[in-house]
């Protein structure tokens, strides 16, 4: 089928797809030259239809689509949903919703972390996946049959896949864990870039109170301007000569023009000014709006081997039950289980307590212990009674060094 470039037949199509149970979307995007993503194509498919959409199709209007992607009676299921929604999100003001991501649902179906799209139509569909359009210029009209052909299979091997995943939940009564997940990507603010909040992308160098202070002025600055103007933040200033700057704080024009990075037109210009401004706004920060460097969580002393065993544990759960250890439990919360019982961690509420952090509580408490079965390559959990800590005897050599 040619692609819809009209938005009578836009409209047609997304009334027959009302009344499916769900559809599946996919889109082609360009982002080397803008801030935001430029839509190039959209697919879509229902139970038994499958079409691309030509956003970039003179006089088309999207708004058809959007009122699909808002009917709360279908639900829209992607893969790798993130970049997807953000588009919609950009154009239309909404979050399609309710959504289902393939990609999550896949890691709850022991998949493993982060399954590629290929690999999920390999296994669920049995299909192939061609790579050669991976690296198309999807702006450039007209596209080719093979083109769209390409991009379809994106949405119609996610239906075989979608189902499949689901009738795997439904038998192990796992549909319940992606709540949290998809409520995630359903969050406007998951998507959303608060230039106050720019900084907190960059790895700074220092924690000095005034480089942290002129470095969020700097990158708020640059964050607002490149949105203003739809191109990359990267394009605008880079994160070195932001961060050089910052550590230099310079007051006037020929200063500026000593950081490495800044040309003698940008210096002289609009922005080498837009800069300089930046620089005094975060030299003048009161002290309660400089930000604070994130706390180093430092282990307490002797916890290494529990975290350890924890990160066993984990894998060794997570490999039986079949589910993406990324799911259950990260390295962070991993070490605040070590130093925290009550650690406000996802590991320790509601599933992945009854999988995993239940569990790790008793190995941390020796209420259970690890070990391999008789066979000498699976590991097993069994329960121990628990052992009082036994003091160190004080030898007499260790006396003398007192």
């Amino acid at each position: 089928m040619p692609m819809i470039a009209d938005t009578a037949e836009l409209a047609a199509f997304c009334q027959r797809l009302s009344s499916a149970p769900y559809v599946t979307v996919d889109t082609e995007f360009m982002r080397e030259k803008t801030y935001y993503p430029q839509l190039c194509l959209v697919q879509l498919a229902g139970p038994d239809e499958a079409r691309a959409v030509d956003p970039l199709a003179p006089g088309m209007d999207l708004s058809p689509l959007f009122d699909l992607l808002a009917n709360p009676n279908v639900l829209k299921v992607f893969h790798a949903a993130r970049q997807d929604v953000e588009i919609f999100l950009h154009l239309s003001g909404a979050v399609p919703i309710p959504l289902f991501d393939t990609q999550v649902a896949a890691m709850v179906c022991g998949f493993g972390d982060s399954v590629g799209y290929e690999t999920l139509a390999s296994q669920l569909a049995k299909a192939r996946i061609d790579k050669s359009m991976r690296f198309t210029d999807w702006s450039l009209r007209p596209l080719t049959e093979k083109q769209i052909q390409y991009a379809l299979a994106d949405v119609t091997h996610l239906r075989v896949a979608y189902e499949k995943l689901v009738r795997k939940m439904e038998k192990n009564g796992r549909i319940g864990w992606l709540v949290d997940e998809m409520a995630e990507l359903a969050c406007p603010d998951t998507y959303r870039t608060d230039p106050e909040n720019a900084w907190k992308r960059l790895k700074p160098r220092s924690s000095s109170p005034k480089f942290l202070a002129v470095l969020k002025e700097l990158a708020a600055w640059r964050e607002r301007e490149a949105q203003e103007r739809d191109i990359p933040r990267q394009r605008m200033l880079r994160d070195e000569t932001l961060m050089e700057i910052a550590a230099h704080h310079p007051a006037s024009v020929d200063e500026l023009a000593r950081t490495r990075g800044m040309g003698k037109g940008m210096v002289e210009g609009r922005m080498g000014t837009a800069i300089l401004e930046a620089v005094k706004r975060g030299l003048a920060l009161p002290e309660d709006q400089i930000p604070k460097p994130p706390d180093r969580v430092e282990l307490p002393r002797g916890l290494g081997p529990v975290v350890d065993l924890l990160k066993v544990l984990l894998k060794m759960k997570c490999d039986a039950e079949g589910v993406a250890s990324k799911l259950v439990a990260n390295s962070a919360d991993i070490e605040a289980i070590a130093a925290d019982d009550n650690a406000n961690v996802q590991a320790l509420q509601g599933w992945r307590r009854d999988l995993f952090g239940a569990d790790a509580l008793a190995l941390k408490h020796g209420r259970l212990g690890l070990g391999f079965c008789t066979d000498g390559r699976r590991l097993r959990l069994a329960p121990l009674e628990p052992v009082e800590p036994v003091e160190p005897q004080c030898t007499p050599a260790m006396a003398d060094m007192d």
